[in-house]
């Protein structure tokens, strides 16, 4: 069976997928193994720089340079290799870390502390963090510049129809008449409201 929209399991990827492009950077399955391995090297990286901790140097600033770039140069074919790992393990993180240890193995300075990949974490450790980082990356280039078109195109609207006479409705009932302005500009109030609360979340 080919995949369509009419046979996908879920309407995110069926009927509303052409709405949701802009967010599979931040939910897809590649964006959370990114995010893994974004958390992953991230660890490594405070683990080499704690003092108390003997038993693994401090990484020079070619290896820090080396671990950033495999972040943000990581790609579909990365991911795609970690699948592949996955399938031997049956299990998604510890992929990854069997992926990362094989990535910078040309690297003796990392190569040294690559068994402190993972060290004394959980998979939820690692887990919790991504969502984490990946609901911040759809929030602020997704959701608050979407919001932020919305809020200015509204307010533009509620000048344009200020005098625009309407008759309101309470419970389904005929009420007070106001105007398209007034109401539009009470949506953009709540807007911004909320907007300010999602920008306000702690990152």
């Amino acid at each position: 069976m080919s995949l369509t929209t009419l046979n996908a399991l879920s309407p995110l990827d069926g009927r509303y997928q052409s709405k949701l492009d802009a967010l599979r950077p931040c939910f897809s399955e590649y964006a959370l193994i990114k995010h893994r391995a974004w958390v992953e090297v991230e660890w490594l990286k405070a683990l080499a720089a704690a003092r108390g901790l003997q038993e693994i140097a401090p990484f020079s600033a070619d290896a820090i340079n080396e671990l950033n770039d495999a972040i943000t140069h990581f790609s579909e074919a990365d991911a795609s290799q970690v699948k592949a790992i996955e399938a031997r393990t049956n299990h998604d993180v510890k992929a990854l870390e069997y992926w990362l240890k094989e990535k910078f193995d040309a690297n003796p300075e990392i190569k040294k502390a690559s068994e402190f990949i993972h060290f004394a974490c959980t998979s939820e450790d690692i887990n919790n963090l991504s969502h984490g980082l990946m609901l911040k990356s759809a929030r602020d280039t997704v959701m608050l510049p979407f919001l932020a078109d919305l809020i200015a195109r509204l307010s533009e609207l509620s000048h344009q129809l200020a005098d625009q006479p309407m008759l309101s409705r309470t419970h389904g009932q005929t009420a007070s008449p106001t105007t398209m302005g007034k109401e539009l500009a009470n949506v953009v109030y709540r807007l911004q409201r909320h907007a300010g609360r999602m920008h306000a979340l702690p990152s």
